[in-house]
């Protein structure tokens, strides 16, 4: 055998073997890093991004945060460029080390739809299709919202099964998540998490206003609600105040939160240098600590002191 064809069957044989040994590690270790954080009562830390380039994909892929969210509600609902950015988030080197294909950053998408059932479904499915592993829904006020939220993350279950409801309305084409997860059992890992305890999706409703801090109770009931994020500038303005700090902001603040402690619900705010270790003590289990292109200085001195404060360095 000539020596070009031994190396090449080699190389092969190697490759099957790694992978191999991907796929069986794969089917033991979870996706969603922020749902492994969870499950091991861990923070988890992400920065809200605007930008869809690939040199940013690039960057989030090997900064160090557990979770990125991706701004469709403020930047352009633009499903093509989410699809390569994903892409261009997938790190093969990290997957050759770990032997896994859990994501080091795990992205999420807030979609901008708010309140209209069409909208909601439409954009849900668009953004799960191309292999966002959950989505944050802006402005959920109620129950009902919260409802229609999970059920546009969820495709139909079948028939018999405890977790039916609430009936999903996902719709079935996703050749690209499928790709992008690389896994051949997509469909049946693609379920809201607590509701399915191996979904590999999470539903997070953003709480932003008066109405949903009073209805807080009725929509962390709600089956399939993988976590709350509290906006504090857009919860401030609907208060008719002009500074998250306000007294009244953060008394809001801290409802919320203390319903979620209560009912084991994991609750997310944005954070900075300054506020990030307060947060992490009173008991959010994720954070934002920046925005967009990167670490910048603030945001990498903020990941540092919220992870001292996890006792995670």
């Amino acid at each position: 055998m000539k020596p070009a064809t031994v190396w090449r069957t080699i190389g092969i044989a190697l490759a099957a073997l790694l992978a191999a040994s991907v796929s069986a590690q794969s089917d033991t270790v979870r996706l969603n890093k922020l749902i492994d954080l969870f499950e091991q009562d861990e923070p988890a830390f992400g920065l809200l991004s605007f930008d869809y380039s690939l040199t940013n994909a690039r960057a989030m892929a090997n900064s160090g945060l557990d979770f990125i969210l991706i701004d469709m509600e403020h930047a352009p609902f633009d499903v093509e460029r989410l699809r390569a950015f994903l892409l261009g988030m997938t790190n093969k080197r990290s997957i050759l080390e770990k032997g896994n294909l859990q994501p080091d950053v795990v992205p999420f998408v807030r979609i901008p739809a708010a309140g209209g059932a069409d909208e909601i479904i439409a954009q849900a499915k668009q953004v799960l299709d191309v292999g966002t592993y959950g989505i944050m829904f802006p402005a959920i006020q109620n129950r009902e919202q919260a409802e229609l939220a999970v059920r546009a993350t969820r495709y139909p279950q079948i028939n018999g099964v405890d977790d039916y409801e609430p009936q999903g309305l996902r719709g079935r084409n996703p050749s690209n998540a499928v790709w992008y997860w690389g896994v051949r059992d997509y469909h049946a890992r693609a379920d809201v998490w607590p509701l399915d305890p191996q979904g590999e999706l999470l539903a997070i409703m953003f709480v932003e206003s008066p109405e949903a801090v009073a209805n807080i109770e009725e929509i962390i009931s709600v089956p399939g609600v993988g976590g709350i994020f509290i906006g504090p500038s857009d919860l401030s303005t609907s208060m008719g105040y002009t500074s998250p700090a306000a007294p009244e902001v953060e008394a809001a603040i801290q409802e919320v939160l203390a319903a979620c402690l209560e009912h084991d619900v994991p609750c997310a705010i944005t954070t900075n240098a300054r506020t990030v270790q307060q947060r992490i003590e009173q008991g959010f289990r994720f954070v934002t600590v920046g925005v967009d292109s990167g670490l910048s200085a603030g945001a990498s001195s903020a990941l540092r002191l919220g992870r001292e404060a996890a006792g995670q360095n």
